[in-house]
């Protein structure tokens, strides 16, 4: 009896995935910065600095569930490798239960949860009063924008990260528009600018439904035995835990440097908020490959395929210290301009450049993020 024979993973499987990732990647920040920069342009400083502050709790609190569209997207992967077709809608019908559940959760939450945020934040009376607007109706959205981590994971699982892309695509515009017809023409101001990223994680959800169910072969109908699996909906739960904590560290990390930063003074404050985004421009392209790395990896271990798996696992780790290298050459080089096209004041420009370095380094070992994130449990 012979061994399956499987195919040798290519660099073009990788940017297949990779490319459309980390385009995507890129759009994912856009709601908080079109509502910044259309209510920046109603030359009201309370009510930008209220959509500014509730723009970055709400990236930090749905970036706290990232673990719904990383699990899923491992999941579907290994069970594409495995041959569970029927496995598919499974995982997707769990994946919506979760998100429902915490979205849910978020709503009815949604006082206590702006009460103690927001004195945290300590912002000005009047900041604070905007950002609670753009809470209040912005937490709507949650169910909606969890519920899109699940179709996008799912879509890229199977390695339809073009059709992933075209949706992220779709949620964008749609909030784009809306924002510049609900702020700008009917000033309906940062009540509007929120109405507008929920009408766009709608958007996004129900094109995504439309998708997903052109895509599985019998619907969404699965049993109930095989949605409540027990030992699939116990290990789902333990990969997502393991996912929520590191991510949790991560986001502490970020508080941590940023309230120390605010303890040091304004200018620290600043400076530390403009090398902050060159962190986060690398973060976004090593993502793409940590979702080729998952795709790639996880459909390689449900296919048993261990020659498959270390295939994908060197070519992620080798394009991915290239990619790390290519960014911190870019950082070095126009790094200091940047700085310059982001802040015009001279102690934050001076500030920053002394702590550059730090941030040319940076992706050097976030290289390894993608792979390390195929090891536990078998994803």
């Amino acid at each position: 009896m012979h061994a399956p024979i499987h195919p040798k993973i290519t660099t073009r499987q990788v940017f297949a995935i990779a490319g459309p990732a980390m385009v995507a990647n890129l759009t994912t920040p856009l709601i908080g910065i079109v509502s910044t920069t259309a209510i920046g342009r109603l030359d009201d400083a309370a009510l930008l600095g209220g959509v500014a502050m509730a723009s970055v709790i709400f990236d930090c609190l749905f970036w706290l569930f990232a673990f719904l569209r990383m699990s899923t997207l491992a999941f579907t992967a290994q069970a594409q490798g495995a041959g569970e077709i029927k496995e598919y809608a499974a995982i997707l019908v769990r994946g919506f239960i979760v998100a429902g559940l915490i979205g849910a959760a978020l709503i009815a939450l949604q006082v206590p949860l702006a009460t103690v945020t927001f004195q945290l934040m300590g912002g000005s009376e009047g900041v604070t009063h905007a950002a609670k607007t753009y809470f209040m109706i912005r937490i709507w959205s949650a169910p909606l924008a969890l519920a899109n981590y699940v179709i996008l994971g799912w879509l890229v699982g199977q390695a339809r990260a073009n059709l992933a892309l075209v949706l992220q695509i779709v949620v964008n515009l749609i909030n784009v528009a809306a924002t510049v017809l609900l702020v700008q023409v009917y000033g309906a101001g940062i009540a509007g600018a929120a109405i507008a990223a929920v009408l766009a994680e709608g958007t996004g959800f129900a094109a995504g439904i439309v998708a997903a169910w052109r895509i599985a072969e019998s619907g969404f109908a699965v049993p109930a035995a095989t949605l409540f699996d027990r030992t699939k909906l116990m290990r789902m739960l333990a990969v997502n835990r393991d996912i929520m904590v590191r991510t949790a560290a991560l986001i502490i990390v970020f508080l941590f440097f940023t309230a120390k930063g605010a303890r040091e003074g304004d200018v620290t404050l600043a400076a530390n908020s403009v090398l902050n985004n060159f962190l986060l421009v690398s973060a976004f392209f090593l993502d793409g490959l940590a979702n080729a790395a998952l795709q790639l990896c996880g459909c390689a271990f449900g296919a048993r395929d261990a020659r498959g798996f270390a295939d994908s696992t060197r070519l992620v780790l080798l394009w991915g210290l290239g990619f790390a290298l290519v960014v911190s050459v870019l950082f070095a080089l126009f790094g200091p301009a940047l700085i310059n096209l982001m802040t015009t004041s001279d102690d934050v420009r001076r500030y920053a450049r002394d702590f550059l370095v730090f941030v040319i380094l940076a992706p050097l070992p976030g290289e390894l993020a993608p792979v390390v994130w195929t090891a536990p449990r078998g994803i």
